[in-house]
């Protein structure tokens, strides 16, 4: 699946829920949805499956506020994605739990989706109209990691905007991800 497919996947989803924030996704693509403090911050983010027809969605509660987002993003992104390779694969689940370990095709998919799905073009335009203002700061004022952004710029550029990225698309970032504030 390409970038731009991928793209109006995300904004189809943003319009028809009429939504940008993934838990009220999660809720409206019918997953059952848990916060879960099991974990450490610096391991599991969160996973995904889909059980006796039920969608389930498991986030980090150790997370800070903006990472939970940011998974629960990439978590809606499989559920609506991948919902046939989760349902081919009983052990799904189990292979989530390295869920940021990996820069395979899925997890790639996952984070644009949830690049694009978080972050409007608009409001990556309005925010590059700051002469002050970098692609770290970029990041910081969109509430994203630079990674994410990274896919997001990535997307625009696939679309046709002339946006420089100054980061290489990195599937596993939230693997080591520390947010301001954390």
């Amino acid at each position: 699946m390409g970038a731009i497919s991928i793209y109006q996947q995300a904004e189809k989803a943003a319009r028809k829920y009429h939504t940008r924030n993934p838990y009220e996704l999660l809720d409206a693509v019918g997953a059952v949805t848990e916060v879960v403090y099991d974990f450490p911050a610096h391991g599991l983010k969160g996973f995904c499956t889909i059980l006796n027809k039920t969608k389930y969605a498991v986030i980090n509660g150790n997370l800070s506020k903006d990472e939970q987002r940011i998974v629960a993003g990439h978590e809606a992104a499989h559920l609506i994605l991948h919902k046939r390779e989760i349902l081919l694969s009983p052990a799904y689940a189990l292979k989530d739990f390295n869920l940021y370990d990996g820069s395979g095709k899925l997890e790639f998919e996952a984070n644009t989706f949830a690049s694009n799905f978080l972050i409007a073009d608009k409001c990556v335009l309005d925010a590059l109209d700051d002469p002050e203002g970098n692609y770290f700061t970029l990041a910081t004022e969109l509430r994203v990691p630079p990674p994410l952004l990274a896919f997001k710029l990535y997307s625009m550029a696939k679309r046709g905007y002339e946006i420089w990225n100054p980061l290489d698309l990195d599937s596993k970032f939230l693997r080591g991800l520390k947010l301001k504030g954390n």
